[in-house]
Formats: structure tokens, sequence, C-alpha cells
């Protein structure tokens, strides 16, 4: 079984992967956790550090343009380099250029200006991950989903350690302009993966049949706009499969955009944070994804769902055992090992789950409607974060959190009832 498993991830195509991953990870956590810090240290308020994270918007909209990314090319990119390739370079050149400019921002002389710049980082990121996703599920076969699931994530938290606690490492000894700049440079990496892999061997269909004349507005509409939302409505229990995959880590982000706030506030150095996060977090989630990937497989992704979603949320609790002993990092070790371990196993199995949902002609557009949803939960859902611990101190925020895992698993547990997600694929 193990090496069924092995030949699946040592493809070429899952370095590829790999690799894309880590860029669009990347520049997540300079408008999440890494911002909330910068955030923090300038003297912003926690409830105002909330509030920023309305600033991921793009990511719960990105399936309002993602029909084009699936109907056309990028000009000139994608007559060079194929209408996925086209797209991912141009996203990714727009994001280096938008990360070093909102790294010359200064939140505490004018927060505005930091937001609109991580606001246009966000909306790159955004564009990017349509492109990603789509080009991801494209050059998989169905049985490959849990395996690329598990190696988009290997890339994509790696993206986000480096720009996470590699950021804050950074950050203690130059100026977050620089850390910034350099976080932005780093997106040659996804540059030189694109120009060295190939387009999709099948790609979508065109939106426009071969041999139709002059097409009416109507027909391209109905092609383009409506045909990819009415082809995912056939499946069984669609509004709530929607409206799971909007709640399903809702706990897990409204904690997410205020640990770096908690952990300095109680007395932890940034350097101490990154140190702990990337010996014991990284191996910890690298251990989960794998481990993910092999209960998709054997149990089905609902199922997976259920059994680590669960222990994701208790692991929530180690933060209130954080806040009674203060900035102890033996605590925070284990409190990191558990979070991200089980972190790891839902996240491949909710790429997995997402990815089989998607037909193959309108790629980019479902699965951009479904991790939009995702990204609701940890943008508008989220905005009271900051508040929760202001009004009722830390405490208390933590339960909430945890409590907040309880609407997602309620809809799972219906779902693997009443459809036919919860066989193994």
């Amino acid at each position: 079984m193990l090496q069924k498993f092995f030949s699946l991830y040592s493809q070429p195509r899952m370095l590829t992967i790999l690799f894309l991953g880590f860029s669009s990870g990347l520049p997540l956590a300079l408008t999440g956790a890494t911002l909330t810090a910068w955030l923090q240290e300038e003297g912003i308020s926690k409830t105002s550090i909330g509030l920023f994270a309305a600033i991921a918007i793009p990511y719960s909209l990105k399936f309002l343009w993602a029909p084009l990314v699936d109907a056309f090319g990028f000009p000139v990119l994608s007559r060079m380099f194929g209408r996925r390739r086209g797209w991912i370079l141009a996203t990714q050149v727009a994001l280096a250029l938008a990360v070093a400019g909102m790294g010359m921002s200064s939140p505490a002389n004018g927060a505005w200006i930091t937001a609109c710049w991580a606001l246009l980082v966000a909306f790159c990121s955004a564009s990017q991950d349509i492109v990603i996703d789509a080009y991801r599920v494209e050059i998989l076969e169905k049985e490959q989903y849990g395996a690329g699931a598990a190696v988009v994530q290997y890339g994509y938290r790696l993206g986000m350690l480096v720009s996470g606690a590699g950021a804050l490492a950074l950050a203690d000894h130059v100026s977050w302009a620089i850390t910034y700049a350099a976080m932005g440079s780093l997106m040659i990496v996804g540059v030189l993966t694109v120009l060295m892999s190939a387009e999709p061997a099948a790609p979508p269909a065109d939106i426009v049949p071969q041999g139709a004349e002059k097409p009416t507005f109507k027909d391209w509409l109905q092609r383009t706009i409506v045909a990819p939302f009415t082809d995912f409505m056939t499946h069984r229990h669609w509004v709530l499969i929607l409206l799971f995959i909007m709640l399903y880590k809702l706990g897990d982000a409204f904690l997410g955009i205020m640990t770096n706030p908690f952990l300095l506030e109680i007395g932890f150095t940034k350097t101490e944070i990154a140190a702990v996060v990337k010996v014991f977090g990284l191996g910890a989630t690298l251990v989960g994804l794998f481990l993910g990937g092999i209960m998709t497989s054997r149990l089905g992704t609902v199922r997976t769902l259920w059994i680590c979603g669960i222990g994701h949320a208790l692991t929530n609790l180690m933060f209130l055992v954080q806040a009674h002993v203060g900035a102890d990092t033996q605590v925070l070790a284990l409190g990191i090992t558990l979070e991200n371990l089980s972190g790891g196993m839902t996240a491949t199995a909710f790429v997995a789950f997402i990815s089989g949902l998607c037909h193959v002609r309108y790629t980019a557009t479902q699965y951009a409607l479904l991790s939009s949803l995702a990204a609701v939960g940890r943008t508008w859902l989220t905005t009271t974060a900051g508040w929760t611990a202001d009004r009722f101190g830390w405490e208390t925020f933590f339960i909430v959190s945890v409590l907040l895992a309880v609407p997602g698993l309620a809809l799972l547990w219906y779902l693997s009832r009443h459809t036919e997600m919860d066989k193994p694929d």
C-alpha cells in the first residue's frame, strides 16, 4: 500500500504542484498573520486588527471573475505560454510588485494606505489561486486528487511558513519594507516553475463550440457565466454542500487571525514564535498532510473531514492552556504541533473534497466558487475576532473558537448520512 502512495507522490507533475502551491501560499500570511504582527507592533488596537480581516474579501469573491479566466487567455502571455500558464505568470509578476509596494507603506501613519496595498495583494493572490487550482485539477486524474491535495498543501504551507515565521524572524533584524520586498522576490519560484512546465494535456473545451459562427451575447453569457453554476447544481444537496464549505474551517480562521497578537501580548518575541513554528509546526504539518492523503484514499474525503475536523477543533483548547501559563515555549511547541498535525490532515481532505466536485470544463470557475465560500469564513465571519478578544478576554475567545466548529461538523454529519460522498475514492 505504501508503495502505491509513494509512486503517486513521486510523479514529476507532483513537483510542479508543490512549487505552485508554494507560490499560492506565500502571499496569504503577508495579508494575514504577518500583517497582524506588524499592526500590533505599530500600536494598532486589537479591534482594528480584527477588521483588517476584511482585506481578504477577494478570496471570497474570486468566483465573479473566474469565468473570464476559463473563457479567455491573458493578452500576449497566453499566446506564448498557453491559457493557464499565461494567467499564472501575469498574476505572479503583479503579486511581486504589490507585495513590495505594501512593505513601503506605514500603518502607524496611514493604515488605510497599508489596507489598500494589502487589498491589491489579496486580489492578485486570489486571481493566481483561480488559475493554479484549475491547472492542478486538470493535470491530475481523479484517483490522484488525494495525493495532489496533499502535495499542493505541502507547498502552500511551506509558502505560508516562509511568509509567516520566516518574515517574522527577518523583521526582527531588518525593516518591514525590506522584509516584504524579500517576500515579493520569492515569487520567482512560481515563475520558474511555470516556465519549466507544460499546459494541461487535455485543456478544457472551448466555451464557444467549433463551427459556431458569431455567437450572440446571450449564448456567450450562457456558456461562460451560467453553465458552470447550473452544472454544479446537479450535485445532490448542493446548497448544503456550499454551506458546509463556508462553515467548516470557521473556528480555525477565527483563531488564526488573532494568534500572533495573542502570543506577542503574553510575552513571546517574534523570533521565538518563528522558531517554534518552524521547528514544530512545519514537521507536524508535513506529517499531517501525508496522513491526510492516506486517510482520504482509504476512508473517503467526508469521513476524513469528520475525524480530523473534531480533532482540529479540540486543539484550539491548547491556546486556553497557553493563556494560563503565559510565555512558556514548551506549551507553545505542544500546541503548535497538535494544531498543525490535525490542520494538515484536515487541509488535505478539504482540498480533495472540493477538487472532486469540479467538472473539468469549468474547473477554474467551480473551484473558485467553492474556495471563495471557504474564504468567507476567514473573511467576513472572523472580523469580530479582535472585538471578541477585547470585550471578553482571551480565554472566552478560545472557547468561542472551538464552538464555531460545531455548525460545520453538524452539516458534515448530515451530508455523510444523506449523500454518496462518504466512500473511499
